[in-house]
């Protein structure tokens, strides 16, 4: 085992307990903590700037009125009630110091630091605009319970709006969506707001048809679900062209404003679309922490921000700091639940082989479980291993795994009803939207702004 010049990587662990830091409450730091509960010796500090631990592949489902937000972002705190050595601290971590073993977190003003002989890391990533950052504010992302609201109010009032408008022109411009991506989660959202548009809405207004609304998927890629390959890829397709899903390929976004947006098709011409909801679902951004950790140790960063980790997932030079997840970068490992997820549990027995004496293991080794997306209810895409699935099939194995994954029998429960209302029924129990939702990002960007200026 290499340890850092002059030091151990861990000290004397019959003195006191053995103290974890863990940095994040996603599914990398949640079953990474928990991998650790039966340690009597171990001491965990979990900190995360949200209290809940989020099922991000659920979050369309939040935004288009399927689920509440509570049956995908279970409390952190009920999660981990029953793990005795387990704390949980509320706060955006501002500084690792490698050095000292620390971790310094923010809440409202007041900094709290916390010591670690083993650090876990796993901050997750965020929504990437591609250095146009700007584009945020009229085509919000999709990584937080706060986005999956902002776009729940910005879906369904648009279609009020649509009902209020005087012209023909108001009218197509409230009903245009633009999803732009077209992953496993731009696909499910164009899929979603279809479906929400030709069975729930369809006869709720009278001066609108709710149906004529235009869903735009837009990529820069040629292919829908490039990682899962062009047979699964033109499954997808053409299940959304199917449902009157718009989805065009080759196409780069060049501007978004208030009306619209503008991109440039694989002929280099650029087309406006006037549309009144975008949504971003093209990118992602590595945790800023991976910058920190890059500066203080041999570690480099990708394109994407993610950390190039040693082989056993540590970052070069510090064998008590453990990175996992979507933050990682290391044998082309894609950025989903399941490298977090194992990740985490590899690094937690790595900890307990340290404090056992044991040998440790010199490289993590992911064990692929597939990868699901759904396009609409009863239809989606399955690869499992060599095993490709669509269809009704694959949507059977998608509703599985998404069950088995949420946290807490309550929420699997509910999950589930509400499942049955949105899939064999027309209903969705989640249609409540809030001028808060829409409007509070804003408000609190501009106080402060305006704190900053009068500062």
């Amino acid at each position: 085992m290499t340890t850092t010049p002059g030091r151990h990587p861990h000290p004397d662990h019959h003195s006191r307990p053995h103290r974890v830091v863990v940095i994040g409450s996603g599914f990398g730091g949640l079953f990474g903590t928990r991998a650790l509960r039966r340690r009597d010796d171990v001491e965990i500090t979990l900190v995360a700037r949200t209290a809940q631990h989020l099922f991000q592949p659920l979050l369309y489902q939040v935004a288009t009125g399927i689920l509440s937000e509570g049956e995908i972002a279970p409390s952190t705190r009920e999660v981990l009630a029953r793990q005795k050595n387990a704390r949980v601290i509320l706060g955006e971590v501002t500084d690792i110091d490698l050095e000292a073993r620390t971790v310094t977190s923010e809440l409202l003003g007041q900094r709290t630091v916390s010591e670690y002989d083993t650090l876990l890391v796993a901050a997750g990533a965020g929504q990437s605009w591609f250095g146009h950052d700007e584009f945020a504010e009229f085509a919000p992302g999709m990584k937080s319970v706060d986005d999956a609201l902002e776009l729940r109010g910005r879906i369904f009032g648009a279609f009020e709006i649509a009902e209020l408008a005087t012209t023909d022109e108001d009218v197509r411009r409230a009903l245009t969506f633009v999803v732009v991506g077209a992953g496993p989660t731009g696909v499910e959202m164009a899929g979603q707001i279809a479906e929400l548009a030709s069975r729930t809405l369809k006869h709720d207004f009278r001066r609108i048809d709710p149906t004529q609304a235009h869903v735009i998927l837009l990529d820069a890629a040629d292919t829908v679900l490039p990682s899962f390959g062009e047979r699964l890829g033109g499954a997808a397709r053409r299940r959304l062209t199917e449902m009157g899903v718009d989805v065009r390929t080759g196409s780069m976004v060049t501007d978004v404003d208030e009306s619209g947006l503008t991109y440039k098709d694989r002929e280099g011409h650029e087309v406006r679309v006037e549309a009144l909801t975008k949504m971003w679902a093209a990118g992602v951004q590595a945790s800023p922490l991976g910058r920190q950790l890059a500066e203080q140790s041999d570690a480099e960063l990708d394109r994407a921000g993610r950390v190039k980790v040693d082989p056993d997932l540590t970052l070069p030079g510090h064998p008590e700091v453990f990175v996992v997840g979507d933050m990682i970068s290391l044998d082309d490992l894609p950025g989903v639940a399941q490298v977090a997820i194992q990740g985490a549990r590899f690094a937690a027995k790595q900890v307990t082989h340290r404090l056992d004496g044991r040998p440790t293991d010199e490289r993590f080794t992911y064990r692929d479980k597939g990868s699901m997306a759904t396009v609409s209810r009863f239809s989606a895409v399955a690869s499992i291993g060599r095993l490709r699935f669509s269809g009704f099939v694959a949507w059977l194995l998608w509703l599985g795994v998404h069950i088995v994954y949420i946290i807490g029998f309550k929420n699997r429960v509910t999950t589930l009803l509400h499942w049955a209302v949105s899939f064999l029924g027309r209903g969705r129990a989640e249609r409540v939207a809030t001028e808060q939702q829409v409007f509070a990002r804003r408000a609190i960007k501009a106080a402060g702004e305006d704190l900053r200026d009068a500062g």
